[in-house]
């Protein structure tokens, strides 16, 4: 009963998949959907699913299950895939990293600035997907802005004025054992020049790894000392094989004179 429903796309997508047709009951007026509404806005959706899902479980057992099997004898088989619920949304990122989703703004990785991703929307978690890559995080309420300084390493290492600006919200990212880096090199060498340590440390965590980086300063540590030479890891040895055919060839090593000479037009 009631005024005709309109579907949205994506709960009619949801009808073809599994291949049933939507119908809505309505028993009872609404009368109380303001308080309903109220108290959901203090509530998780996880909390609610939880429950809604307990009491129809309930519900069941003690009707029993025969006119489950009975239902289930004229059901289709299910589709091999599960439904996707989340809603697909092509977004560009700007030249700051930063997407628009809705009202919200979300930082992604650096290297996609300037390149059109996806974002697969889902109610507490959003996916941003670039070619092979994607980044997760929880979905934020509208008008708010979540930045992740990882996402700025690449920058960070070549800017250690600006790891010095951010230093509260990169360690809080970071956790230890960088926090506790960050204290030691303070008290040691002051703020400036600790921005500039830990500039080259990000660099090393962009080449190396997170894991590996924080690895190493957990030995140091251990080890009762600190060195952030520590911190290379072995290497592949860059050989400079001379081809076979150039090896008979003998190039000398080029003067200062010589570009002396071509610039004052003695060499055509």
């Amino acid at each position: 009963m009631g005024s005709e429903r309109v579907l949205t796309d994506r709960f009619k997508a949801l009808v073809s998949h599994y291949l049933f047709e939507a119908c809505f009951a309505r028993p009872g007026e609404g009368h109380d959907k303001g308080s309903v509404e109220s108290r959901g806005k203090g509530l998780r959706l996880a909390e609610i699913s939880a429950s809604l899902l307990g009491s129809v479980e309930s519900s069941w057992r003690r009707k029993g299950l025969s006119k489950w099997e009975e239902e289930l004898q004229g059901m289709l088989e299910l589709p091999q895939f599960a439904f996707d619920p989340r809603l697909p949304e092509v977004v560009r990122v700007s030249r700051q990293a930063m997407v628009q989703v809705g009202k919200s703004t979300y930082s992604v990785p650096s290297r996609w600035k300037n390149l059109q991703i996806t974002a697969q929307i889902g109610v507490e978690e959003i996916t941003f997907q670039c070619r092979d890559e994607e980044f997760r995080c929880a979905r934020i309420r509208r008008g708010k802005r979540e930045i992740r300084y990882s996402h700025y390493f690449d920058e960070l290492s070549r800017k250690p004025q600006a790891v010095r600006q951010v230093a509260p919200e990169l360690l809080a990212e970071l956790g230890e054992p960088y926090q506790k880096l960050w204290k030691m090199l303070d008290s040691r060498y002051g703020a400036l020049e600790t921005a500039r340590l830990f500039a080259k440390l990000l660099g090393a965590v962009i080449d190396q790894g997170h894991e590996d980086v924080a690895a190493a300063l957990e030995e140091a540590f251990l080890a009762g000392r600190f060195n952030l030479l520590a911190l290379q890891l072995p290497v592949e040895p860059v050989t400079n094989e001379i081809p076979e055919g150039l090896r008979e060839h003998e190039i000398e090593s080029a003067r200062a004179a010589d570009f002396d000479a071509l610039l004052d037009g003695a060499v055509s």
